[in-house]
């Protein structure tokens, strides 16, 4: 039998890798030409092996190191890694910062910019920018109406109400497509999620829930909200680098921070994915590493990083098309015989 060389192994597509990992009281480091987690039992030392080749991204919790070598082998394999506080959050790094972490990203001369550059023609123009966070809003609304009705949420027992999302939806749409401003839409975003909120409240029968700022929750439900939420980001941050969008070319989130595209990037599966598994979790008294298991489950089902990649694939190029007729309009008149007349 021969050994299989890594230049000989097939690339698995970002959009199409099944694992997200967490790891908490271990050491990443190379092992045998593999990636391995070290983990100590009494005397022992167990070793567990990570397939980056089938990896999106690594958030390394308390008590984590990590070696050169394995950091070698992770950025070959584009395997983004995020270090963060324990349970998954605040994430926190030293590199490219975004929500509270900074991702560290594989390093490539040959990084794609087809989409940069088409995101680019749009993004110094105010109008145009609205545009496409209209157009990524639109997408978050489609997303959450064909996933809270899946079948795989109505048998754990989240049963929202259809028709009072289909009004809610219908009403957010209504206000993203009048919307004047980012302020109108992050306006609008605000009130969509209180009441997807309650409407998860109902859905599960959790009682009384208030939604606490990031890192203050004591109840289940929010402490898995900002969990489950930062896989969001994870996913958010790998689309981007994947499509090489800088993390700080946002169109709705916090344009004056370095990370605010990775927001914009997670809105589109952060409601339809996260929220209602963070209250049926909760119901169901879930650890973290359960709720974290059945979110990576929710998110690879949905083919949610598929899902990302897409839009911001689709919204960069809509928007950069919009951008270049418009620039074209008064080169046609000034050459127009009429219009010069």
């Amino acid at each position: 039998m021969h050994d299989i060389a890594a230049s000989d192994l097939k690339t698995i597509l970002h959009s199409k890798r099944a694992n997200i990992y967490y790891l908490e009281h271990c050491r990443v480091l190379v092992n045998g030409g593999r990636v391995e987690y070290v983990t100590d039992a009494g005397k022992r030392q167990l070793y567990w092996n990570i397939p980056i080749a089938n990896t999106t991204c690594i958030l390394l919790g308390t008590g984590t190191s990590l070696t050169q070598a394995a950091m070698r082998e992770l950025a070959k394999a584009g395997v983004l890694v995020g270090f963060c506080g324990g349970g998954g959050t605040p994430l926190f790094s030293a590199n490219e910062v975004d929500v509270e972490v900074a991702w560290l990203t594989p390093q490539s001369e040959y990084r794609p910019t087809e989409f940069l550059q088409a995101w680019v023609q749009f993004w110094f123009d105010d109008e145009l920018r609205l545009m496409a966070a209209k157009a990524l809003q639109t997408a978050r609304l489609s997303r959450l109406h064909s996933e809270w009705g899946h079948r795989t949420l109505t048998d754990a027992g989240f049963r929202a109400d259809g028709r009072r999302l289909a009004e809610l939806i219908e009403r957010s749409q209504r206000a993203i497509s009048l919307a004047e401003d980012t302020t109108a839409l992050l306006t609008e975003e605000a009130r969509l999620t209180k009441a997807l909120f309650k409407l998860a409240v109902d859905a599960t029968g959790y009682g009384e829930f208030t939604r606490a700022k990031r890192g203050s929750g004591t109840d289940p439900a929010n402490r898995f909200l900002d969990h489950g939420n930062y896989l969001a980001y994870g996913l958010g941050a790998t689309a981007t680098w994947v499509l090489g969008l800088p993390h700080g070319l946002a169109v709705l989130h916090g344009k004056t921070r370095r990370g605010g595209l990775v927001f914009d990037a997670a809105d589109l599966v952060k409601d339809a994915a996260i929220l209602p598994q963070a209250f049926l979790s909760a119901m169901r008294g879930d650890d973290e590493q359960q709720f974290r298991r059945n979110c990576i489950e929710a998110l690879t089902r949905s083919e949610s990083l598929d899902f990302m990649i897409d839009q911001l694939k689709a919204i960069a190029t809509a928007t950069a098309q919009l951008a270049m007729q418009a620039k074209q309009a008064p080169t046609a008149a000034s050459t127009d015989p009429k219009g010069s007349a």
